[in-house]
């Protein structure tokens, strides 16, 4: 049974979660020869203050950004 864990950071809407979590069925089902009714996919989403890239969070970058 094939399971992904995809994570993001919050804030997409729940259409574009649910449209990726189908897509990735889909894919894994047709590359794998499985039916898609045994893949698995959990999405995990963190707030930007708690993902960190180059020792700086997404929200400080996010911030940046926009000054």
């Amino acid at each position: 049974m094939p399971q992904i864990q995809v994570t993001l950071l919050k804030g997409r809407p729940q259409e574009e979660i649910t449209a990726l979590g189908k897509a990735l069925t889909e894919a894994t089902a047709s590359a794998l020869a499985v039916a898609p009714e045994v893949v698995r996919v959990t999405v995990v989403e963190y707030e930007p203050a708690n993902w960190f890239v180059g020792g700086e969070s997404m929200a400080q970058r996010r911030g940046a950004s926009h000054a």
